[in-house]
């Protein structure tokens, strides 16, 4: 109990910590006039801004509420990253800007689904969606992290909305006929 206690700690301080320096990097860049991508450095803070206040308010003594606390936050961040971004450039082709928008949405989802399961269902025993929920934020947020330094398309999932979005227009087109 000690040692996860104090591990789910330090993750959570990586994790800001990382948000942190994904946030410097590209506002280094912006003033190093190598990349001035206005994009990726509002989403870069914004999202550092978010999981900061969020981890500073979080206590270990919290209930299953928290979960619905994160999910709410998750969605004011997606709400003030969206608003910012199309106010600075409405054509947003950043692949980070991508990540962290899937990435947010998905912890959404993780976070209702752990509220609704410990404080709806109350539910007591463990099962898979609580070491999905474990391991797929994590997994998540150091992706998140990752795509923000390199601004790279590093799971190939927007090579692959392309490829289904195509698979969808020639099937809709090849239905029309």
């Amino acid at each position: 109990m000690y040692l996860t206690e104090h591990f789910g700690l330090s993750l959570g301080a990586l994790v800001v910590w990382g948000f942190m320096m994904a946030f410097f990097f590209n506002l280094f860049l912006w003033f190093a006039d190598l990349k001035r991508d206005k994009v990726l450095l509002i989403t870069s803070f914004f999202a550092f801004i978010s999981y900061f206040v969020s981890d500073h308010l979080f206590t270990w003594f919290e209930s299953s509420q928290i979960y619905l606390q994160w999910a709410l936050y998750d969605i004011a961040t997606l709400g003030v990253i969206f608003a910012s971004a199309f106010m600075v450039k409405p054509n947003l082709k950043s692949p980070a800007f991508f990540y962290v928008v899937l990435g947010l949405i998905a912890n959404t989802f993780l976070f209702f689904s752990m509220y609704y399961d410990l404080h709806v269902i109350e539910n007591t025993k463990t099962w898979i969606l609580w070491d999905i929920y474990s391991f797929g934020v994590n997994i998540i947020d150091f992706t998140m992290i990752v795509a923000l330094i390199v601004d790279r398309d590093i799971l190939g999932l927007i090579k692959l909305k392309h490829v289904v979005m195509s698979f969808f227009k020639t099937r809709r087109i090849n239905h029309s006929i």
